[in-house]
């Protein structure tokens, strides 16, 4: 059992429903890796992108981490009973003779292969991700349900609380009851008018979350923190820096609301140093370590058992990314819930036609693998790999 072609293409995606609003040359790395078991006369290919917020990674991917995959010998890449691919053993085999460190300039290509490898082998057991997934972390498998929230809310150039409060309404219409906008790339006073615009829309402030994207300093932060606390919001994401742990915990100390952090954390290493030093709240607080960003799968269960070790519950763990491949996630570790990308980074973003939301909740699909084939736009993109 071989990996025998990875292909990858950079693709252009945007944070807008309309793709002519600017959105600032965002792209990412579409892959399939075919393997060597056949299935109806065809060989099973795994899929995977490079997830949502971060430039594609086809140099990496193409140089340096997919050789290593088709180089590998067969017994490194598969299971003890040689049934399947074994996606921790490959990611094993893409890390061989990486040194420590240098988290951000490598973990979202691997992270990128790894989507692509679990896709494969889930479609070689023939049952969904979430269940293959699950069998490998013994979540609780009672449902197939997940509680769901929708993301966007981004600043449009032109007329934008109008076009704000139709795009929160038309989330409210698709059967979502949470929503995240973003804030921090406009002045406070303006970033206030968006959010009581938005509430105006939803039954209550704890419906709504807002993300700052990291753009404040230390100053800004928690002159945001004292402007965003009477809201009593759902939660406050992405205050500062990723790496300003300082500033996290202030903002921690004086904000009494939930706080929202991970994002742009991409590994253990990274991890360790929010929990010991960010100040956030295990009782209170929002974890959203994007699972293909933090070097794929394997290192992100690393960091979903530190914490959990360290007193946090999985239901305090909301993967960032809004499509599929994080909604299994979710599903089979038990975690709190996932983002949604509903008009947003098509046609990476949402869920396929069928995958209703009813009442913020969700009900992955039975189709075996992670499922992208069901979207056509991005069947014919991967069939085009």
């Amino acid at each position: 059992m071989r990996i025998v072609d990875i292909r990858e293409r950079s693709l252009p995606i945007s944070r807008y429903d309309d793709p002519l609003v600017p959105s600032g040359g965002l792209t990412t790395s579409a892959v399939a890796l075919t393997t060597d078991v056949i299935h109806d006369g065809k060989p099973i290919v795994g899929y995977g992108f490079s997830s949502i917020g971060r430039f594609a990674q086809g140099g990496l991917i193409r140089e340096r981490f997919a050789p290593r995959l088709l180089a590998a010998p067969e017994a490194s890449l598969v299971n003890e009973a040689g049934t399947n691919i074994d996606p921790c053993r490959a990611w094993d085999v893409m890390m061989k003779g990486e040194k420590s460190g240098g988290h951000r300039e490598r973990s979202v290509a691997v992270g990128t292969l790894d989507m692509a490898l679990w896709d494969a082998a889930a479609k070689i057991a023939g049952t969904p991700l979430y269940r293959f997934l699950g069998e490998r972390v013994a979540a609780p498998a009672a449902s197939n349900e997940i509680r769901v929230y929708a993301g966007g809310g981004y600043p449009y150039p032109d007329n934008d609380i109008a076009r704000l409060t139709d795009e929160v309404r038309q989330m409210l219409d698709l059967g979502h009851t949470h929503v995240k906008i973003k804030i921090g790339a406009s002045p406070l006073a303006h970033d206030l008018k968006r959010i009581e615009a938005v509430l105006d829309v939803l039954p209550a402030p704890y419906h709504l979350a807002v993300d700052a994207m990291n753009a404040y300093d230390a100053q800004t932060s928690m002159a945001a923190a004292a402007a965003l606390a009477p809201f009593g919001l759902w939660w406050f994401e992405d205050v500062c820096d990723p790496l300003d742990f300082d500033t996290q915990f202030a903002v921690a100390a004086a904000y009494p609301p939930p706080i929202a952090a991970g994002e742009a954390l991409f590994s253990l290493a990274e991890a360790k140093l929010l929990r010991r030093h960010g100040g956030l709240r295990p009782e209170r607080d929002i974890l959203l370590f994007d699972p293909v960003h933090c070097y794929g799968l394997p290192e992100y269960i690393r960091i979903v058992q530190d914490f959990e070790e360290h007193g946090w519950n999985r239901s305090a763990f909301w993967p960032h990314g809004g499509h599929l491949f994080t909604a299994h996630v979710a599903r089979a570790m038990g975690l709190g819930g996932a983002e949604v990308n509903p008009f947003s980074f098509a046609p990476f973003g949402g869920y396929p036609n069928g995958m209703n939301i009813a009442n913020g909740h969700v009900t992955l699909p039975t189709t075996t693998g992670i499922g992208f084939e069901a979207t056509p736009e991005l069947a014919a993109l991967f069939t085009a790999l």
